[in-house]
C-alpha cells in the first residue's frame, strides 16, 4: 500500500474518533472543532511516510498538539474581543440556570478540571478515548512505563480531588435513608 493509501485509510477508519476527541476537549467551542480536525490531518497528510501501523494513537498525539495551538490562538482572540469591549462574557452573565441543570455526575468532571491538563488528558485517553497504555504512551509522546506511571498518580490525583468534594457531591447518607424510612418515605 502506498503512503496516499495507507494516509487515505487512517482518515476514513479515523475521522470521527479524531472529532470527538477534540470536541470533548474544546468545551463547547464547537466552531472551533472542524478547524482543529482539518489541522490534524493536514499534519497527517504531511507526514504520512510517518503513520505508524495503529494510527489512532500518533493521530491523537498530533491533536494534543494541534490543540495546544488552538487553545493559544483562542486565547488571543478573547483577549483582543476583552479590549475592544465586546465581551461575550458579560452578555452571558444574564442566563441564569436552572436548580435541576447540573449534569449527572458533573461533579467528576469538577474534580477532572480541579487537575493538571497532564492529568486530565491522561485520565481522558484511557476513560474518553478507551486506549491502553502502549497506545497512551503513543499519544503523550512517551514510554509505556512513564505512560503508566502518569496515569497512577493522575489517578491518585483525581481520587483526592473527588475525596476532598466529598461533602459537595449529591448523596443519600445512612440518616437520612433513616430518616427517610421513619417518616414513611421509603
Amino acid at each position: 500500500m502506498s503512503n496516499d493509501e495507507i494516509f487515505a485509510a487512517a482518515y476514513r477508519e479515523h475521522y470521527w474518533a479524531v472529532s470527538r476527541y477534540v470536541a470533548r476537549r474544546l468545551d463547547g467551542r464547537t466552531s472551533e472543532v472542524e478547524e482543529v480536525v482539518a489541522e490534524v490531518f493536514t499534519v497527517a497528510w504531511r507526514r504520512r511516510a510517518d503513520l505508524p501501523g495503529s494510527p489512532l494513537p500518533w493521530l491523537y498525539g498530533v491533536a494534543r498538539n494541534c490543540l495546544s495551538n488552538a487553545v493559544r490562538g483562542y486565547g488571543r482572540r478573547r483577549r483582543l474581543v476583552d479590549r475592544l469591549g465586546n465581551d461575550e462574557t458579560a452578555h452571558g452573565r444574564q442566563i441564569v440556570a436552572s436548580p435541576d441543570a447540573d449534569t449527572p455526575g458533573g461533579w467528576v468532571h469538577e474534580a477532572l478540571a480541579r487537575l493538571s491538563e497532564a492529568d486530565q488528558e491522561v485520565l481522558r485517553l484511557t476513560a474518553w478515548e478507551e486506549l491502553g497504555i502502549d497506545e497512551v504512551a503513543v499519544a503523550l509522546g512517551c514510554g509505556t512505563r512513564a505512560a503508566s506511571m502518569r496515569l497512577h498518580r493522575a489517578r491518585l490525583r483525581l481520587r483526592a480531588e473527588i475525596d476532598r468534594m466529598g461533602p459537595l457531591r449529591p448523596s443519600v447518607t445512612s440518616a437520612d435513608a433513616t430518616a427517610s424510612k421513619e417518616h414513611g418515605h421509603g
